[in-house]
């Protein structure tokens, strides 16, 4: 038997706005987003609910500083020697030395995937050093 589902009712300006709030800041408290918005505690608070049971708004996050991130919690990590902030699919290239598989899988595991902001991970294993250096040449 196929049902129908119910359709979302379609935004208004004030569902906008409580969005675009939330989405700046989504720890707002009721009391502030309703002074804002204009509207009384109830509605608003049936409106937000409304658009989290429809499926607008799917969740609230906290917003990780990456510098931040990088700084304070890789440096503390002896197995990474450097990090990178990087452009295309990634975020960051990490460049660590380990001895053997089970000392990766408890860095990438235990310890790169619970950092705050670490969804995926793409790991290469060097298999041979072709060349390494901190060299960098000088013009005269």
């Amino acid at each position: 038997m196929r049902t129908q589902r119910n359709p979302v009712r379609a935004l208004d300006k004030l569902d906008h706005k409580i969005l675009n709030i939330l989405k700046q800041d989504g720890r707002i408290a009721m009391k502030d987003l309703t002074e804002r918005v204009g509207l009384s505690v109830t509605p608003c608070i049936e409106r937000v609910k409304r658009m989290e049971r429809d499926g607008v708004i799917m969740g609230y996050y906290a917003r990780v500083n990456p510098s931040e991130l990088g700084r304070a919690l890789l440096q503390k990590i002896p197995e990474v020697l450097e990090c990178h902030l990087v452009s295309g699919d990634f975020d960051y290239l990490i460049k660590a030395r380990i001895g053997e598989m089970a000392d990766y899988r408890n860095l990438l595991g235990d310890i790169l995937l619970q950092l705050p902001g670490a969804v995926q991970s793409k790991s290469y294993v060097v298999m041979e050093e072709i060349k390494e250096t901190l060299f960098i040449p000088v013009e005269t």
